[in-house]
């Protein structure tokens, strides 16, 4: 039985085929999940990274179209009339629940009228905000995790390679290469997958609180006018 397992592990460490495929291939059940893993979460980051990097280029374009627009027209009211409830930009649907508000609460006191247009903005921006945000928990946690989830790849592997040396009992480097290789191509496949996503969260997270403050100056603006 012995023997057998041996002369199995001396042809595998006699194989000199290290392309991907074939690493992925010869990889145990472990190393295959890990990489399997680390390149599904590679995949969904870059999707992600794409969807968001179009959202943040859209959204910019339709918000300074919007200001441009309410500054230049007559009155609040006379522009609110004018918008089409297709519109998708986040800051036209806080200002459409602001003035819905206002319009609603024109008998008030005008502290009163305030106070709860205040607090429509604040709930609007928050709604809108979280939606822009969505699934950047997803790209951080990549970015955290992926290192070690092919660190753990990598562990395992070597393992086995030393388990090989063992059953071999041959020390040659024939044998080991095989196992370090697929170690070392799942610790490469971790920062493949870590490096993008917490390079585009970090990029993401600056755009976002950016555009945060750009709502904020926008509602202080608004409420003045109220």
């Amino acid at each position: 039985m012995e023997q057998d397992v041996a002369t199995q592990v001396v042809g595998l460490g006699g194989s000199t085929d290290f392309s991907l495929i074939q690493l992925f291939l010869r990889a145990d059940f472990i190393v295959k999940s890990v990489i399997i893993i680390l390149i599904s979460a590679s995949i969904y980051s870059w999707a992600l990274i794409f969807e968001k990097y179009r959202l943040f280029k859209k959204i910019d374009k339709s918000t300074s179209n919007f200001e441009n627009k309410f500054w230049k027209s007559k009155s609040a009211v006379s522009f609110f009339n004018t918008i089409s409830n297709r519109e998708k930009d986040p800051l036209t649907s806080i200002f459409q629940s602001a003035m819905v508000e206002v319009i609603k609460t024109k008998s008030k006191s005008s502290s009163e009228q305030i106070a709860r247009v205040s607090r429509v903005i604040e709930i609007s921006s928050d709604r809108e905000m979280n939606l822009i945000e969505k699934h950047f928990t997803f790209l951080a946690t990549v970015g955290s995790t992926a290192p070690f989830i092919g660190l753990f790849g990598t562990v395992w592997g070597i393992m086995n390679s030393f388990q090989s040396i063992a059953i071999s009992r041959n020390t040659s480097l024939a044998i080991v290469a095989p196992g370090i290789a697929e170690a070392l191509f799942a610790t490469a496949l971790g920062l493949l997958a870590a490096i993008p996503a917490v390079v585009a969260y970090n990029k993401f997270n600056s755009d976002s609180r950016k555009y945060s403050i750009r709502i904020e100056n926008f509602s202080k603006r608004f409420i003045s006018i109220i």
